[in-house]
């Protein structure tokens, strides 16, 4: 009853610091993200993009657009409670925390039409150079020590008016926002003679240590690219600044123009005519044949997106399940101490006046089993704590290739742990033998982790009914040297024409329930990338068998 209690009232207090207006501040002068709009009002791609979130999340939201060195100080000193567009760098983040990005911002050099071109920030090296006050470039430049050739402006505007008006070399500003600028202003005069010269992560920041308005922005964004309303957002503000892909009827025209002057100046021979058509055939192939690899690379984003999305909402929910679960851990001891502080009493009473009711049971019962049943209550939360402890570290996101000496038996054990649920509804007989004295592999524990992942579950939606077994097995071939796993599944098996395409991109045999065909592509992948290899055996209607190699660390590679 006492956890209950403290529980409900923290929720409470937790609701009514909620219930008034979230302070989310900005830049009042980067369009088309954020600015104050004619009518004096905040608008922008980041403003509709907060109230968006704010509404799906049930919160409300004041928006204080200002100067941006004013915001960052405001942020940091607690006079706003998040920053709604900040680009992610490590400085930042040693006083600040981010949401995961929602976008890529990217940045380019502009310069006069008749200045001469240049193609990377190192060549702006004695160079006047105008940008952003205190924006994420800045602090780049600053860093690589060009601070005496700099010409810091309170608004991206400001610095290309100071271009514009031949003041300044270059500006250094984001793609977007100077292209919105020039179109709006009419600058004329400016191009940008360096594209994406540095893409920064962009998103949201709160201040350091605020882990729950952190985590219901990360939900809230998440839910809105789960729904496609963040999709809605973006080509809103940001789609019709992005270049128009050409066509291959464009491309075609384009090739056929410049083929004319060819075939006149040639004297429109047959056999020239012919080399032609033949050249313009094979360049339309080659376009077609890049247009679908663009394709076939925007579906990976979104689904890698949709997994991110997943990735985050899993982190909340454990970080939710985390708080019960920890007093339950922390008040366990306190009613086992204080049963066996009890216990002489009741022994007494039990004496005196023989068996009486404990907790609706007779006390001889009770006396055998209450202790018991703490204990159990105690291992259980234990093992949920661990349970979440490997769900967080999952779905954590590692953008590093952290390369380090991890143990498969352990990495086995830790992905039967969170696919374990859906062990249990698939199968009643599964079987796991880890070998012993196994040898290490140097690599990256997650990405190995992630590959059992989704290899047993494909072992579970294999089985059609829960008498059929899976059986994992791990060894060590000491002649390679290599350390390894298999996974044997007694589901319907594979069909002779689908096995050599299993890891190919897209290529799913349950495409009507959900399957997208990534799932072993991508885990192919990363047992190449650490100079392994996943090879497949099957025979439909008798199982799978799945075999993981990878190579073991030797004292020579210490």
């Amino acid at each position: 009853m006492r956890i209950i209690v403290v529980v409900a009232i923290q929720c409470c207090l937790a609701d009514q610091a909620l219930a008034k207006p979230l302070v989310v501040g900005g830049d009042r002068d980067y369009p088309p993200y954020e600015f104050i709009d004619k009518q004096g009002k905040p608008a922008g791609y980041n403003v509709e993009l907060t109230r968006a979130i704010a509404e799906v999340m049930g919160l409300q939201v004041e928006f204080r657009l200002g100067g941006w060195s004013e915001q960052l100080s405001d942020l940091k000193s607690g006079r706003i409670e998040l920053l709604q567009g900040i680009s992610w760098s490590e400085s930042r983040a040693a006083s600040i925390d981010f949401t995961p990005p929602h976008t890529m911002v990217n940045h380019a050099i502009f310069a006069r039409t008749e200045t001469p071109a240049v193609s990377s920030l190192e060549e702006l090296q004695g160079k006047r150079v105008t940008l952003h006050r205190d924006g994420i470039m800045h602090e780049q430049l600053m860093a690589m020590g060009y601070a005496s050739d700099l010409v810091p402006t309170p608004t991206p505007a400001d610095a290309l008016r100071l271009l514009a008006a031949g003041e300044c070399d270059y500006a250094v500003v984001a793609m977007v926002p100077g292209m919105y600028i020039i179109r709006e202003y009419k600058l004329t005069n400016l191009v940008p003679v360096a594209r994406s010269i540095a893409s920064q992560k962009y998103g949201y920041a709160v201040r350091k240590g605020n882990d729950e308005l952190l985590a219901r922005f990360t939900e809230g964004l998440a839910i809105l690219k789960k729904t496609g309303q963040y999709d809605t957002i973006h080509a809103k503000w940001l789609g019709v600044l992005e270049p128009a892909k050409p066509t291959w009827q464009e491309a075609l025209k384009a090739a056929a123009i410049l083929a004319t002057p060819l075939i006149v100046v040639l004297g429109g021979t047959v056999l020239w005519s012919y080399s032609l058509r033949r050249q313009v055939a094979q360049r339309t192939a080659s376009l077609s044949s890049a247009l679908e690899e663009l394709r076939l690379n925007q579906q990976q984003l979104v689904q890698a997106d949709k997994m991110a999305a997943l990735g985050i909402l899993v982190s909340g929910v454990a970080h939710e399940i985390n708080n019960p679960n920890g007093m339950i851990l922390l008040n366990m001891p306190i009613l086992k101490e204080a049963y066996a502080d009890a216990v002489e009493l009741l022994e007494e009473r039990y004496q005196r006046e023989g068996d009486f009711p404990l907790g609706g049971l007779p006390y001889s019962r009770m006396r055998r089993e209450l202790p018991l049943m703490m204990d159990e209550m105690h291992d259980g939360a234990k093992r949920i704590k661990r349970i979440v402890e490997d769900l967080k570290d999952f779905a954590r996101r590692d953008d590093r290739a952290t390369q380090e000496q991890i143990d498969l038996n352990e990495v086995a054990q830790t992905a039967v742990r969170l696919v374990e649920r859906s062990l249990r509804t698939a199968t009643d007989r599964f079987e796991a033998s880890y070998a012993k004295q196994l040898p290490q592999v140097c690599g990256n524990r997650q990405r190995i982790e992630q590959v059992l992942v989704n290899l047993l579950l494909n072992a579970c939606q294999a089985l059609s009914d829960s008498s059929r077994g899976i059986f994992l097995t791990t060894f060590c071939d000491p002649t390679g040297p290599s350390v390894g796993l298999t996974l044997r599944d007694e589901g319907s098996g594979i069909a002779p024409e689908h096995l050599a395409r299993l890891t190919d991109p897209f290529f799913t045999t349950k495409r009507e329930s959900g399957g997208t065909g990534l799932g072993l592509s991508v885990s192919s992948g990363i047992v190449k990338e650490h100079g392994g290899s996943l090879n497949f055996d099957s025979t439909p209607g008798q199982g799978t068998t799945v075999t993981l190699v990878l190579p073991a660390v030797t004292e020579n590679l210490l």
